[in-house]
């Protein structure tokens, strides 16, 4: 499935970057909430929360250590980590992600 977020994974479109690793990339998000709102997603495609599999868990756990490490990155120590599972609970798009909101 090719979502926006698998597009700024192959460069297809832009995105300000300010994590990256193997496993995980993290940005800006285009419409923010918050002054600090930055989106943290596996380079696996896993469609959300509810999709994720047992052999995921070592994935997920590095996406909320990389939450950490983007907020601490922003000059925050306290800050929310986010995730809409479904177009139920809110989600637009249908690539796992985590939305690490400060300030």
């Amino acid at each position: 499935m090719s979502t926006i977020f698998s597009k700024i994974i192959a460069r297809e479109i832009p995105a300000d970057i300010v994590y990256e690793d193997e496993h995980a990339l993290a940005f800006r998000d285009i419409n923010p909430v918050a002054p600090t709102h930055i989106l943290v997603i596996p380079k696996k495609e896993i469609v959300n929360v509810g999709s994720i599999e047992p052999e995921d868990a070592t994935l997920v756990g590095h996406l909320l250590s990389v939450c950490r490490k983007v907020a601490q990155q922003e000059g925050h120590e306290d800050f929310r980590v986010i995730s809409n599972s479904g177009a139920g609970a809110g989600q637009s798009v249908f690539h796992l992600h985590f939305h690490v909101l400060a300030g």
